[in-house]
């Protein structure tokens, strides 16, 4: 047992919160035991998971735990394995795996190459700016985590550029990052989108519309618009647009229905055996590929 465990802000920022019930439910279930069940896993003394299990046993000296050292190339390498387990460990909510798919994506570019920095701020999270990640493989980094984790590789392209902007959002107002990921505060990607972009003097104001919008009056709508056409303008497909950026965007919100109702059944599949459920569900199907057959028959008669 290690007794001078460090907790790095940045591995930590990388694991979702449990809830309030599941942690007392952790608790509970440790002093039951006597003991944490299972190893914390550490890099050179650095915690890398079992936060949670470390400050319950922290607060009841009795409680034994063992720890297991992993091996790691680098942070990055900490990093990709933490969002890699997380995303394969819990029921999370559409924000977090989101935002652990971004983070995978972003700190496997780091790892395996490319224009790697290795500075860190001092909150001990790394600044790389990696912009040649792909591993020498046939597969890119991001198709594999897209296959992973069921959704195109633009979605994890995405999910990099959300991630990053929830970070910065962070930066600025601590404790946002909670808000977002728990989806107790709903920011659209075009507020985040603004976020990303804009300078180190525009955030504040940004992130203080999201905790606190306005009516769009008279006197803020210009501002407003102004801030819509930045995020859609960077939101939008590169090139001339056209037929290219039209497929993109329709592509995209195929996999983001994919995605959700993929994750509706994992959250909700105790409700699968319920006849009704299982009828609302089909009835919702059957809605959506009329959907889809009708405006297939228009493509059809168009072309």
């Amino acid at each position: 047992m290690i007794t001078d465990i460090v907790i790095d802000p940045e591995f930590e920022s990388k694991i979702p919160p449990l809830t309030e019930e599941e942690l007392q439910q952790l608790e509970a279930n440790i002093l039951e035991d006597g003991k944490v069940l299972y190893p914390l896993i550490v890099w050179n003394g650095i915690l890398v998971d079992g936060h949670n299990r470390y400050r319950i046993a922290e607060r009841y000296p009795h409680i034994k735990y063992e720890t297991y050292e992993k091996k790691f190339d680098d942070r990055y390498a900490v990093i990709a394995w933490i969002c890699r387990n997380q995303l394969g460990r819990r029921n999370l909510t559409y924000e977090q795996k989101k935002y652990l798919i971004g983070k995978q994506y972003e700190s496997e570019k780091a790892t395996h190459g490319g224009d790697r920095v290795t500075e860190h701020d001092q909150d001990g999270r790394f600044t790389a700016s990696s912009q040649n990640g792909n591993l020498r493989s046939k597969e890119k980094t991001c198709e594999r985590i897209a296959r992973e984790n069921g959704v195109s590789k633009n979605t994890v392209i995405r999910a990099e550029h959300f991630s990053r902007a929830v970070d910065i959002a962070d930066d600025i107002v601590p404790g946002i990052r909670r808000e977002i990921l728990s989806g107790s505060l709903k920011p659209t990607e075009k507020d985040l989108s603004a976020i990303a972009i804009a300078s180190p003097e525009e955030r504040p104001e940004l992130i203080e519309q999201i905790r606190n919008p306005k009516p769009r009056s008279t006197s803020h709508s210009a501002e407003i618009k102004k801030i819509e056409t930045i995020s859609e303008d960077m939101l939008q497909a590169k090139g001339d647009g056209g037929v290219e950026a039209m497929i993109c965007e329709l592509k995209d919100a195929l996999d983001l229905l994919i995605l959700r109702w993929t994750m509706c059944f994992d959250d909700y599949s105790q409700y699968l055996s319920d006849a009704q459920c299982v009828a609302n569900v089909l009835e919702l199907i059957h809605n959506g590929l009329e959907y889809f057959k009708k405006t297939e028959g228009g493509l059809i008669n168009n072309g």
